[in-house]
């Protein structure tokens, strides 16, 4: 493995004024020593990162970072700046700036020695003795860890810029053990994300918690467990658990053992640990992984920059919060959306949420069901819906029974649609105890014709019901049974009622009223309808608008024989859908200045995604540029969705793109107004872009290209 950081990567006089100055006269300093292969690119992924949070620490450090394709080993280098440079950080501008590089498939080792290096930045002596330094190879072999604030110029001189083993590990900084020199790190990687029970520095938490089942002695310490997360898990992640191990030991009476959850994966607290701890802290910027493990406890959930900045009082808070008895809602294990989600969100984030879960679940069934019956209809004609069961007669020899089992099977999947719609609603709500009434109530949706939008309702009473019963206070006696029979049998009876006396028939009722206003639609009408999916489909490729409309558009035809009008929406709903990637593709092939070198390779790939009905795969572009690429792709979209209309396209199967062109009604019309919208798109989108005043060459405009897409996934 190449050294990290060497004096090449140091600048002690970095002049620029901006943090994307810096960031790029650091890493053309990378892409000079081949570490860096495409320098737009990399910049692209680093503002990508930076607008997700500023990168700006209290302490004037700024440490700019990202994952990326386009570095080729994990790489670090340093500038230290005279003027200072805002990186966004409350106290002013930095003027240590740290540029970090993670390969985008960095292995555990490297990632650890980033870690130490964030580790690191917590101490005071550490950052002083940079200030100092006068020499580019001091530098780097003290950010190395091969030299300390004491001895870097004779550290340096002895071994040319790099301390033997023995030479470094007697010289390593009292607070940084695990940092003393790259070899060490690398040893040691689990070490920054290792259970305490096996660390030296979390001795004397562990030595209480192998005694959590013994009378705590009078007087012990206040335990605290916490943990901590940000979006890449390579530097923040680490610089907060330093944070707080710091000001818990600064603290008298307390003791606290964090579990960073990072890039190189993360070791679970000891649950003795755990359960011996008095509060907890949840310091991250993504969601917390197992979260319900630290369920009962006083806890204070809050951003991991606060961590880094202000961890004192995060302590103080949640000792306050224990002497008060206060145990918090999101220290309760949560349903599967609040688990996903962040704390605070509103009520109608959350409708929209669990609504997006009954019909995530539901989609691959949709797929599969319709692509099978399709299919049967492609290979026995449309009257193979009134073909015998293929239990009854079966002919190998013949085509016809294969397309009759075809569709048979594909009937067998959409039977499933609006159960698995309600039960997953009801389990985006509840958990688990959703599922059993929900799914009842989506199958008696289905038996009194209510449809999909009974689907919707049923999933959602289903999850209330059983919301409400878990908030009575039940005798311990009865606890144990509470899950597989109470909740099971008393909310499935309460959802059997609502839906067969109560509110099934009204929904019924609705449901049959919009299925005849969309079989008499016909001319300007359909020609709006289909202006109006289109929008959706394209407003947020892929989002909850273009879910509704997807779902609109499978529901109608999630029956063995779905009417005209129904196959006509789903060809504008997939059609329209088509149109952004597609669209950005042909922009990239046409004006290839206008777009950087990130989304000219994104462009590439747009061509399949788009002909494969993958509207996200325009989101890279919406990304950096949502004001001229979304107005481009809803215009676009809207053509399309209108002509298909016009032209009577019809679709049996809910997907597929131009792969399924054999399935559609007046296939050559269909086409030809994917291929319209596609050039309304392209043409919008190049006309916006070239009305700007500035071209996209530059980083800094480019910046979220990619990286919010692919780059940056949530904590890995």
């Amino acid at each position: 493995m190449s050294e990290m950081i060497t004096a090449d990567l140091v600048d002690l006089d970095l002049s620029a004024e901006t943090k994307e100055a810096a960031a790029r006269a650091l890493a053309e300093r990378m892409v000079t020593k081949g570490r860096v292969t495409d320098l737009d690119g990399f910049l692209a992924d680093v503002a990508a990162r930076e607008a997700q949070m500023p990168t700006g620490l209290d302490g004037g450090i700024g440490i700019p970072h990202c994952r990326s394709e386009h570095v080729t080993e994990p790489t670090l280098a340093f500038g230290r700046s005279a003027a200072g440079i805002d990186f966004g950080a409350v106290d002013g501008p930095a003027d240590l700036i740290f540029l970090i590089a993670a390969p985008a498939g960095a292995d555990d080792a490297h990632l650890t020695i980033l870690s130490s290096l964030a580790r690191q930045l917590m101490n005071t002596e550490f950052t002083d003795a940079l200030r100092a330094v006068d020499d580019a190879a001091r530098a780097a072999a003290l950010i190395r860890g091969d030299a300390t604030a004491e001895n870097t110029e004779d550290s340096a001189a002895a071994s040319g810029g790099t301390a033997s083993p023995d030479a470094a590990a007697g010289s390593t900084p009292p607070k940084e053990p695990a940092a003393a020199t790259a070899a060490t790190a690398a040893t040691a990687a689990a070490a920054p994300a290792a259970s305490p029970a096996a660390s030296p520095e979390a001795a004397p938490a562990t030595s209480q918690a192998g005694a959590a089942d013994e009378p705590a002695p009078a007087g012990r310490p206040f335990r605290i467990v916490a943990v901590t997360s940000c979006p890449t898990g390579i530097a923040h992640t680490y610089m907060a658990a330093e944070s707080l191990e710091n000001a818990g030991r600064d603290t008298d009476g307390v003791e606290i053992v964090v579990e960073t959850q990072g890039s190189a994966g993360f070791s679970r607290l000891d649950p003795a640990v755990i359960a011996a701890a008095d509060g907890v802290i949840f310091a991250h910027d993504v969601p917390v992984r197992e979260k319900d493990r630290f369920a009962g406890k006083p806890t204070v959930d809050t951003g991991v920059k606060a961590a880094i900045n202000r961890p004192a009082e995060l302590i103080a808070e949640v000792r306050g919060k224990a002497e008060r008895g206060e145990i918090t809602a999101a220290a309760r294990p949560g349903t599967p959306v609040e688990r996903a989600g962040q704390p605070g969100e509103g009520y109608g984030t959350k409708l929209r949420k669990w609504l997006m879960t009954g019909v995530s679940y539901m989609v691959p069934f949709v797929a599969a069901g319709g692509l099978l019956i399709a299919l049967g209809f492609a290979i026995g004609g449309y009257q193979v819906n009134e073909a015998k069961s293929v239990t009854e007669h079966f002919d190998w020899g013949q085509i016809d029974s294969w397309g009759a089992l075809l569709f048979q099977i594909g009937a067998a999947a959409f039977g499933f649609l609006v159960p698995v719609l309600a039960g997953y609603i009801a389990y985006g709500m509840a958990d688990r105890p959703g599922l059993v009434p929900g799914f009842v109530g989506g199958a008696i949706s289905v038996t009194i014709g209510a449809g999909f939008l009974g689907g919707l309702v049923a999933g959602l009473i289903a999850g209330g019901v059983v919301l409400a019963i878990q908030r009575i206070e039940i005798p311990p006696v009865l606890r144990g049974i509470m899950p597989v029979v109470v909740i099971p049998l008393v909310s499935t009876a309460v959802v059997g009622f609502l839906m067969f006396v109560v509110i099934g028939k009204p929904i019924s009722e609705a449901q049959k009223g919009l299925t005849d206003w969309l079989n008499g639609l016909s001319g300007t009408n359909a020609i709006l309808l289909g202006v109006l999916l289109g929008l959706m489909m394209c407003f947020d490729l892929g989002g909850p608008v273009n879910k509704v409309a997807y779902a609109f558009a499978t529901a109608g035809i999630a029956v063995q024989d779905p009417s005209d009008s129904a196959m006509k929406i789903m060809a504008a709903v997939m059609a329209a859908g088509m149109v952004p990637p597609l669209g950005m593709a042909l922009a990239t092939t046409i004006r290839k200045k206008l777009f950087t070198s990130a989304e000219r390779e994104n462009g590439k790939a747009a061509w399949v995604l788009g002909a494969s009905f993958i509207s996200e795969g325009a989101i890279p572009f919406a990304a950096a540029d949502p004001l001229r690429v979304i107005p481009a792709s809803m215009a676009g979209g809207a053509v399309t969705g209108a002509l298909t209309m016009a032209f009577g396209s019809t679709l049996r199967a809910p997907h597929g793109g131009v792969w399924v062109t054999f399935l559609i009604g007046n296939p050559f019309l269909y086409l030809l107004a994917i291929a319209v919208g596609t050039a309304v798109t392209a043409g919008l989108v190049i006309v916006l872009k070239g009305m700007r005043k500035t071209q996209p060459g530059t980083a800094a405009e480019a910046a979220p290209a990619t990286g919010t897409q692919t780059k940056e996934p949530v904590a890995a």
